[in-house]
């Protein structure tokens, strides 16, 4: 096979696989890319002899075949030395519980063989040239946190509006958790982890708009999948996004066409997580990849439930990622009682998405 061209970043990585299934394709693939290529039978072993000076750059470990692997990848995260390499899985079976394991216990990525040489390089020299610049994000939380203080009348205010809404709402919140449990069960609001002003991490809520079996579907749906491998139907990315998702039920596509499944983000407001204005917090891998000094700004902003993103370009393909950044920058940079209001003013023209992402 032809190996693609080599990259500055991968040109100097020292790398070590663990499995047998694969290990052709991967010397073909790597053997003339990389500085060291390193084939290892017994992991703990090779692992526990590591010192700062022999570290690998890449480590990759097989997950067909492997019950360890996820111990494998705890120990790496959870080792002093170690929990700062490269972990990337590769399998040669579709398992949603599998991925659902890599995102908890924090590998960098997950691919599915086959997947095309040149995209799985590319990928390994972006780890590569990130894992340089990106500090961690929850060693950053605490000092971002003490420098960042949310203006006391924007937190009044805050208070004052959520509390109303909630006391409003509170016949429609009920209509809606009867309506999601009558359509399938599980449970009504949905909470995940969030990264908000100055990078604290708390719990976001939402109203549940997917079927409760949502993971378990996602290998069923791969083909559908907008991140896998930027287009490439054949390369598997760890995270997905589907574009007309069909783990959504009924009464959830009508909640996300009208933002409804938003509201229990007042809750979130009301306590101090959230501003009503602000900027969209991020799931935690998202956040991780925000946190040099032209992004990060956004995060010297407050979190919140509304913002310049929404009113602007909400819901539209050619929404790219650079320009969501950019309008979260000006926010941080600029907020303000006064643009908050005209945010407010221009928020329900901007509910009704055009799309169903």
């Amino acid at each position: 096979m032809n190996i693609p061209n080599k990259d500055s970043a991968v040109a100097n990585v020292r790398s070590v696989y663990f499995g047998k299934l694969l290990r052709d394709f991967i010397f073909e693939s790597l053997g003339g890319c990389i500085k060291e290529l390193i084939f290892i039978d017994d992991f703990q072993s090779y692992i526990q002899q590591q010192t700062f000076l022999s570290l690998p750059d890449l480590v990759m470990i097989e997950v067909d075949g492997n019950p360890e692997w996820f111990n494998q990848v705890s120990f790496i995260r959870d080792h002093p030395i170690l929990s700062h390499l490269i972990v990337v899985l590769i399998g040669t079976t579709e398992n949603a519980d599998w991925r659902k394991k890599a995102l908890q216990v924090r590998a960098n990525d997950y691919y599915l063989h086959p997947f095309p040489a040149a995209d799985f390089i590319s990928r390994i020299a972006f780890l590569v040239k990130f894992k340089a610049i990106k500090p961690n994000v929850l060693e950053i939380s605490a000092d971002m946190q003490e420098s960042y203080k949310m203006p006391l009348s924007k937190r009044i205010f805050d208070i004052i509006a959520s509390g109303i809404a909630l006391l409003l709402l509170s016949p429609l919140f009920i209509i809606i958790a009867i309506m999601i449990r009558l359509e399938s069960k599980g449970a009504i609001i949905y909470k995940s982890k969030r990264v908000g002003a100055g990078y604290r991490i708390f719990d976001f809520y939402k109203f549940r708009s997917m079927r409760s079996d949502a993971d378990q579907m996602i290998g069923q749906l791969a083909n559908l999948n907008q991140y896998a491998n930027e287009g490439n139907s054949k390369g598997k990315s760890a995270f997905v996004k589907f574009s007309n998702d069909p783990r959504i039920t009924r009464i959830g596509k009508i909640l996300r066409k009208t933002s409804v499944d938003e509201l229990p983000q007042l809750i979130n407001v009301l306590i101090g997580d959230m501003s009503l204005v602000g900027n969209r917090p991020l799931p935690l891998y998202e956040a991780e990849q925000l946190t040099t000094n032209k992004w990060s700004t956004r995060f010297n902003g407050p979190a919140g439930l509304t913002g310049l993103w929404q009113i602007s370009r909400r819901g539209k393909k050619d929404m790219s990622e650079s320009e969501r950044k950019e309008l979260d920058n000006y926010y941080a940079n600029h907020y303000s009682i006064f643009l908050d209001f005209k945010i407010i003013l221009k928020t329900l023209p901007a509910l009704i998405q055009k799309e169903d992402v």
